[in-house]
């Protein structure tokens, strides 16, 4: 377990780094996950009209996934704490959804019972899928593709494009913009 702690246009004082590495270790510890490293970013916005301009940001890598905490407060030591209480929260998902997770009994059934009542109930014990939309996926240029997530109104629009025949992912950002996500040929 490993802890870097870096302020961005900031120095980052030997109290505030230890205090950091603290909070930010304690709630990694009672995870007990391994390999778990932490970065942890500092920084202050000089906007005097933010009323929390301290922001804390977490990024966690460990076994193939990212956990990531931002936070902003009055205080950066208050930051810090409202931080680590959500990488804490965060962790806890991760743990019970990823790592705790056990194989269903349907898993290890015989593969010639086929029983539709276990597969439902297997289907809606963790999350229950609300709404099934059935669609076709034209092929589509980009430009095509943004015009109908403007008319659509959507956060995301999937579609195939017209020219590798291989499904994308048109999707609008919080800062303005799209993003696209290709699938490798």
């Amino acid at each position: 377990m490993s802890i870097t702690v870096t302020g961005r246009k900031m120095p980052v004082t030997d109290a505030l780094r230890e205090y950091a590495e603290d909070k930010i270790g304690n709630s990694m510890k009672v995870m007990d996950i391994n390999p778990l490293d932490a970065e942890v970013v500092l920084h202050v916005e000089k906007n005097p009209a933010n009323a929390t301009p301290a922001i804390c940001e977490v990024t966690l890598r460990t076994k193939g996934h990212i956990v990531r905490v931002e936070e902003s407060e009055e205080d950066m030591y208050a930051a810090i704490d409202v931080a680590a209480a959500k990488v804490l929260r965060q962790l806890r998902k991760f743990k019970t959804r990823v790592l705790d997770r056990k194989p269903h009994e349907a898993a290890v059934a015989p593969v010639g019972k086929f029983d539709p009542e276990s597969l439902m109930a297997e289907f809606t014990a963790d999350e229950e899928v609300v709404r099934v939309k059935e669609i076709e996926f034209a092929p589509l240029t980009e430009e095509e593709a943004l015009v109908q997530i403007d008319l659509l109104g959507h956060d995301f629009f999937a579609y195939t494009d017209r020219d590798t025949n291989l499904v994308n992912v048109l999707y609008r950002r919080d800062d303005g913009g799209y993003g696209l996500l290709k699938q490798t040929e």
